[in-house]
């Protein structure tokens, strides 16, 4: 996608969920053009795919950190507004890779690291395989959560 694609999708969706008297959907799309704007600003150039994508896994990651907060201050129906948004978002993103596909990536990443090393990595060079997975999933056009990806390297490591 060209820079400012994203942009323009995003724009004739709100235009159709504005003409659909969708105010969730309008809200969560207006955010999410807020948030490219403000990255763009923060740049001071148009953004690139891979940082539209970062901006709005972002946006997820703090949604998710507040549907947390809402659910331990007893706040069910903030925590269900947030994980509304996080679907909105989530069409804009490539689709997330399960857990089979992410253990196969991690796998494939840590004989790759034994091939050029020489030995099987150690938990030390867990910043290197987590490198190598997430290069894998950028170039695969798929996501995983950072926090999902050093969990599954360590797994691996550890056996």
């Amino acid at each position: 996608m060209d820079a400012g694609a994203l942009e323009a999708i995003i724009s004739k969706q709100m235009i159709t969920a504005m003409k659909a008297h969708d105010a969730e959907r309008t809200q969560t799309l207006r955010l999410i053009m807020t948030a490219l704007k403000n990255k763009s600003i923060e740049k001071r150039a148009p953004l690139i795919s891979a940082e539209e994508q970062q901006a709005l896994a972002t946006m997820i990651k703090q949604r998710r950190d507040s549907i947390e907060q809402f659910t331990k201050g007893n706040r069910p129906e903030l925590a269900a507004k947030e994980a509304g948004e996080i679907v909105v978002i989530e069409e804009f993103l490539p689709k997330a890779l399960d857990e089979a596909g992410l253990r196969a990536m991690v796998d494939e990443a840590i004989a790759e690291q034994t091939v050029d090393a020489g030995q099987k990595p150690s938990s030390k060079e867990m910043g290197q395989v987590i490198k190598r997975v997430q290069a894998k999933l950028l170039a695969n056009g798929v996501r995983a959560e950072g926090r999902l990806v050093s969990e599954a390297v360590k797994a691996a490591l550890a056996s």
